[in-house]
């Protein structure tokens, strides 16, 4: 049994499939862990008519399986889902000096990653969206293979969300309990244009 097979198995541990479209969202490090992500893949999917695949920790673990050991050979949900879907963008949160206000958009499929930063960049007036691989820290780019985003038959995007704009954190603290953090419905306004416009309609 692989460690992911062991978080799975862990109790509290939840895990999400849904299969609709084509077009994926994931979130394996949801729940108490990357707070945020899996709520903000959720809504993007529900929006769009998109697939969705989470895994959520329950509020007493924290426990981080790296990304090239989330297989489907431990979890037939995740084995479903990438056979299911053409192209996926994963969710991940992380929080790094000099990065509070930046996306970073990794994965292999660079010309989703383009796309997604189009739609993106409008939507989260105040951030910074980093689509080109050069600029990403090389631990943040999510090109291995193993890496479930690409696995699937086009491949997908990684997005690294920092903390403010998945509604994690003290900036939000002054609004009231149950209120809508305004840049986490821009986050999934703007996944929701990416994902009904893909793949673009050509011109010319």
């Amino acid at each position: 049994m692989g460690r992911f097979a062991e978080l799975l198995a862990h109790a509290g541990v939840e895990e999400d499939l849904e299969l609709r479209s084509t077009f994926g969202f994931m979130a394996f490090h949801g729940g108490n862990l990357e707070v945020g992500t899996d709520i903000a893949a959720r809504a993007a999917a529900d929006q769009a008519g998109a697939s969705l695949y989470a895994v959520r920790q329950p509020p007493d673990l924290r426990w981080h399986i790296p990304s090239i050991e989330v297989t489907p050979n431990d979890s037939p949900a995740l084995a479903r889902f990438l056979q299911h879907v053409d192209v996926v963008v994963a969710l991940h949160g992380f929080g790094r000096e000099g990065f509070w206000t930046t996306l970073l958009l990794g994965g292999g499929h660079r010309p989703l990653a383009t796309h997604l930063a189009t739609h993106l960049r409008p939507a989260l007036v105040g951030y910074r969206v980093v689509d080109d691989l050069v600029e990403i820290p090389v631990d943040l780019r999510g090109v291995h293979r193993n890496n479930p985003v690409n696995l699937t038959r086009g491949g997908g995007v990684q997005i690294e969300l920092p903390p403010r704009v998945r509604a994690h954190g003290p900036f939000w603290a002054n609004l009231g309990v149950g209120e809508p953090i305004p840049h986490t419905a821009a986050l999934v306004a703007g996944l929701v244009a990416a994902a009904t416009t893909w793949p673009p309609t050509p011109t010319g």
